[in-house]
């Protein structure tokens, strides 16, 4: 279905409505003909109807983030609060957005509402941006007559999550930028400005310091190698991400190498027990059964070890199991949160634990975040000084010996 949405084009439109009053939009169809059908079906007498035209530097659009997709959920669930008609809706927040991109999937979700299609099944549509959870939920709401209490969990859910996501994103790029920048700062001095004390050093008339020596071969190095180190590196890291996008089992190896790795692997696991808790409690909230929200909750995780916990503990519970014992036997979660949840299933209130649990976990990732930033900084200059240092000093130790003998 993703596909025939893809295939879909905007046509710009004038006609009359059924009170004799001129009007005009835009909408989208695969062809002008269907175009004019879906509005003489909405009571429009069309006149005009044209493919609306390509820009003429192509496409400019703006990438859809999930971050766009929290505040249009928030958007949605405000709206929908305040008493405004689903499809009215869509219009504000489409005509309305600053992104092109997500102008016109919100515009061409409205309009596959206005063809009679549940919302679930219009978002289904875009599952690239509209995941089996955020469906389920919506579809729920839907059965269930309170859509605007479930879009309220949803963006709760999405501005939780999404927070999450961006303090983990601003523990791990920190010290990868400034190795990065190191890296490169170090093969420019090693491969320009090192010759150059060489070059000094020839007639020096005495034996050269070991460090220097070193520095000096590590340059000679660089520069017949050059093309080798970054072609080894730019190879290393292209097939990394392609390992990660296509190899589960490189995928598992990840995951479980990061959950053991020093102060990172902290804030990981509280991540993953945060995201697991928040959206379980969320499905669970919305009345989704136990065995299926866990089924959906399962890619919610973000990180493969806890997604084939949560699939063998929905497998326990789907036999009668409780949740708390199969929490237990996974061996995965704190010892605090499993008494937690077995205290919400003696008094029926998970949902409501496990958003407890959720608001714990979230505050000690933004605190291990801060803790983190705190500590990496006097390490990171450190590391700087060593490396960047080291190679002055090694260049400046002949002249301060040169110094010593006059």
């Amino acid at each position: 279905m993703t596909t025939k949405a893809e295939k879909q084009s905007i046509f710009i439109w004038e006609g009359v409505d059924k009170r004799g009053n001129k009007v005009r939009g835009e909408t989208r169809s695969a062809s002008a003909s269907l175009a004019k059908a879906e509005l003489r079906r909405r009571g429009i007498n069309p006149k005009k109807v044209r493919k609306k035209p390509t820009p003429l530097f192509g496409n400019r659009k703006k990438k859809i983030t999930p971050g766009d997709i929290a505040i249009f959920s928030r958007q949605m669930a405000t709206m929908m609060s305040s008493g405004v008609p689903l499809v009215q809706a869509f219009e504000i927040i489409g005509r309305g957005h600053e992104n092109p991109a997500m102008q016109e999937l919100i515009l061409t979700i409205k309009a596959d509402v206005e063809a009679g299609n549940t919302l679930a099944d219009a978002l289904g549509k875009h599952s690239y941006h509209f995941d089996e959870l955020y469906c389920n939920l919506v579809n729920a709401g839907e059965q269930a007559g309170i859509l605007e209490t479930l879009l309220d969990k949803i963006a709760t859910y999405k501005e939780k999550t999404e927070n999450i996501k961006s303090k983990i994103k601003k523990a791990m790029f920190y010290p990868i930028a400034v190795i990065v920048v190191s890296f490169i700062v170090t093969a420019i001095l090693l491969i320009f400005v090192i010759p150059q004390f060489q070059e000094m050093f020839k007639g020096f008339g005495a034996d050269l310091p070991a460090m220097t020596l070193f520095v000096i071969g590590l340059s000679e190095i660089f520069q017949e190698w050059w093309w080798a180190i970054f072609g080894g590196l730019g190879i290393g890291v292209y097939g990394f991400i392609e390992a990660k996008k296509r190899s589960p089992r490189f995928n598992h190896f990840l995951d479980r190498l990061m959950l053991k790795a020093p102060v990172f692997g902290d804030i990981l696991t509280k991540a993953a027990i945060a995201r697991f808790a928040r959206t379980l409690s969320t499905m669970f909230a919305a009345g989704v059964p136990l065995v299926e929200a866990m089924g959906t909750v399962a890619g919610a995780a973000g990180n493969v070890v806890y997604t084939e916990a949560i699939l063998r503990m929905r497998d326990e519970v789907a036999t009668g199991s409780p949740i708390n014992h199969a929490m237990r036997a996974t061996g995965l979660f704190p010892n605090m949160v499993v008494q937690m949840v077995a205290i919400g299933e003696e008094a029926g209130s998970i949902d409501s634990m496990l958003g407890k649990v959720a608001d714990f976990y979230e505050q000690e990732v933004d605190d291990a975040v801060d803790g983190l930033s705190s500590l990496l900084e006097p390490i990171i200059m450190a590391f700087l000084g060593v490396v960047i240092g080291g190679l002055v000093i090694a260049m400046y130790l002949p002249i301060f010996k040169m110094g010593q003998v006059v």
